[in-house]
């Protein structure tokens, strides 16, 4: 049962155009072709990436954030409360009005203070401007590296620049070495992200990038299996040429380095749009949409992997926008960029603390309740 459904997964029907198959992608005279094996390559190299970004972030990372003047902000810890806990926890990181005067008479203590209490507990659990330079400054060497690497890939490849070429040949299109090593150091990294998801600055788009490393993994896996590899290329290199430059963006944005960061942001967006709203829907998805069917009968896998496109564009579209509304927010104003998908922290200044403390024992005559339990809060 097994070995009939193996056979009807791997149908040549499914996988590949009518008249072709399997047997058009093994090894002859010399000539390699993409095979399902080749991908468990890509585990070892997320087991690296994964080894080597903390050691990264820790011989490189910092030491750059301290040349830029980022370090890990001192943070004034929420005194233990375990009744504001729980509802922390288990209702709200924001409570209402009423729910802060409700919990103030069960604790015991001021509305201001509960209200500073929330106010701290939130920003625990907010990263650094250290934690997200050293994310980004990671993120940024890995796709410097790799758009150029791919363009040194590609520059003297065909279908670079005449679209058509990716299909000159398919599926008999021999894969060259350094197609090889861009696909499985590219799938590598996206994998690594996957896991490494659990330590990584949760964003308000977290799904949105879930879904986009999910589908960038699927895609560079059956674009593999049936020697789509042409396309795929182009698909990552399109997609590097700007990742790499919103990272630099945000290395200066924690910098503080308010107009690079701008300029560097506004070529950012520019490339963003330009690649991914113009280059890969009006010349690398209208290839492999139109393109095909001049030359070969719909199958299963052209579906999948042109569905799995339109998901890549449909989160371009999602980014674009927000992209442009920050561009709108900044230039007027000249304001830093700031990653809205980000929480950003809250507040809070010695001086504030001083003055509640002040206006309480005005208004109560004696110091606050919790005396001593007040200075550690």
């Amino acid at each position: 049962m097994l070995s009939e459904l193996r056979e009807m997964i791997w149908a040549d029907w499914i996988w590949f155009p009518e008249g072709h198959g399997w047997a058009d992608l093994k090894d002859h005279d010399g000539l390699v072709f993409p095979k399902a094996q080749d991908l468990w390559a890509a585990l070892p190299i997320a087991l690296c990436f994964l080894i080597i970004r903390p050691i990264f972030e820790r011989m490189v990372a910092i030491p750059q954030a301290s040349l830029l003047g980022v370090s890990d902000k001192k943070r004034v810890c929420a005194h233990p409360n375990p009744t504001l806990e729980s509802y922390f926890c288990k209702t709200s990181k924001h409570p209402t009005q009423s729910s802060i005067e409700s919990l103030s008479k069960q604790t015991d203590w001021s509305v201001q203070r509960v209200q500073r209490w929330f106010r701290r507990r939130r920003n625990q659990d907010r990263p650094s401007k250290l934690k997200k330079l050293q994310e980004a400054s990671w993120r940024f060497t890995f796709y410097f590296l790799a758009f150029y690497a791919g363009l040194a890939v590609l520059i003297d490849k065909p279908w670079l620049y005449e679209m058509k070429q990716m299909w000159d040949g398919f599926p008999k299109m021999p894969l060259m070495p350094s197609q090889y090593w861009y696909y499985m150091v590219e799938l590598g990294f996206y994998i690594s992200l996957v896991f490494s998801v659990a330590s990584d600055v949760k964003r308000k788009d977290f799904k949105e990038q879930m879904v986009h490393h999910v589908a960038t993994i699927v895609l560079l896996s059956f674009s593999w299996l049936v020697n789509y590899t042409r396309a795929g290329t182009l698909v990552m290199l399109l997609h590097d040429a700007s990742d790499y430059l919103m990272e630099l963006a945000k290395i200066f944005s924690y910098a503080g380095w308010k107009r690079t960061c701008n300029c560097i942001f506004t070529v950012f967006a520019a490339v963003f749009i330009i690649t991914r709203l113009v280059f890969l829907p009006f010349w690398i998805i209208h290839t492999t949409v139109v393109y095909p069917l001049t030359v070969y009968p719909p199958f299963f896998i052209y579906y999948l992997f042109n569905g799995l496109l339109f998901v890549l564009q449909a989160l371009h579209i999602f980014w674009a926008a927000l992209i442009v509304h920050i561009v709108i927010k900044f230039l007027p104003g000249n304001n830093i960029v700031e990653d809205e998908r980000s929480d950003k922290e809250e507040s809070e200044s010695e001086d504030d603390d001083h003055d509640h403390e002040q206006r309480e024992k005005s208004m109560n005559g004696h110091a606050p309740l919790g005396g001593d339990h007040w200075k550690e809060d």
